[in-house]
């Protein structure tokens, strides 16, 4: 004898505005862990200063003359490598939610699919925040100083945070595809080395040899790090910051589907 199964109903559809409420109460979720995780805060708050301190004092005097004359070059760079570093928590705090099995309980629950994804990214932004503002609250305590306008000043953090928002669906990506949290930091750090180092964040590029020029002027991260040296210390701004959004959305249309096509078939 036979049992008949009746046929499963199929999920209610999330509508847009339930969609954004979920994602805005998972937005929430990811700073309360922000704020309730001491070691990653402690550590997005001594990362900028250990930058700012070993690259000024070790590198000043060789490179610029004097530390001072380096940090006024050096800290829009470093503010710059500051925060694209703090991008890879994004990939690896979502390869930690996914192998430690919260995005199976988020499955279960009725809401919108994407909104662990999407609250996970905008939550990120108040790292990026902390980072932006102990960089530029140090730099200060070492004699930086803004040679602009406030505006200018605020537009410039900005620009910066805009261009994070870009980067962090790279991070997003690898968090997808690698397997462990190991592995993100590892392939994390093979990609963004070489477009922090291959660039203007910390010399000129007049100094390097022509090969290398020639990486360096095409590189995203020399036109945010020109933006932002415009922006806070004084110079040419347009054509840079131009670029750097520019950039910035190429990454976003780029990376962001490819994040979450991989967000969905990993989940």
């Amino acid at each position: 004898m036979t049992t008949a199964t009746l046929p499963s109903a199929p999920p209610a559809r999330v509508g847009p505005v339930t969609g954004l409420r979920n994602a805005s109460t998972l937005t929430w979720r990811s700073v309360l862990k922000i704020r309730t995780n001491m070691e990653d805060l402690i550590g997005l708050s001594l990362q900028p200063i250990m930058f700012l301190v070993l690259f000024t004092y070790v590198f000043g005097g060789a490179i610029a003359g004097s530390t001072h004359s380096y940090l006024q070059f050096a800290l829009p760079g470093l503010l710059v490598m500051t925060v694209v570093f703090a991008t890879l928590g994004t990939g690896l705090m979502l390869n930690q939610d996914i192998t430690g099995g919260v995005f199976d309980r988020f499955r279960s629950l009725p809401i919108a699919r994407s909104a662990p994804l999407a609250g996970a990214v905008l939550g990120d932004m108040v790292r990026y925040l902390i980072s932006v503002a102990v960089t530029l609250g140090f730099g200060m305590i070492l004699g930086f100083r803004i040679g602009t306008s406030a505006l200018s000043a605020v537009a410039g953090c900005l620009l910066l945070l805009t261009f994070a928002l870009a980067m962090c669906w790279v991070s997003a990506l690898i968090g997808m595809l690698v397997k462990t949290p190991q592995g993100v930091q590892m392939y994390g750090f093979l990609a963004m080395f070489p477009l922090v180092f291959g660039s203007s964040l910390l010399v000129s590029a007049q100094t390097m040899p022509g090969w290398l020029q020639a990486f360096v002027r095409v590189n995203p991260l020399t036109y945010l790090t020109e933006a932002e040296r415009g922006l806070l210390v004084g110079g040419p701004v347009a054509t840079s910051a131009l670029r750097s959004l520019l950039w910035a959305a190429g990454i976003f249309v780029v990376f962001a589907p490819l994040a979450v096509r991989a967000y969905r078939r990993r989940t």
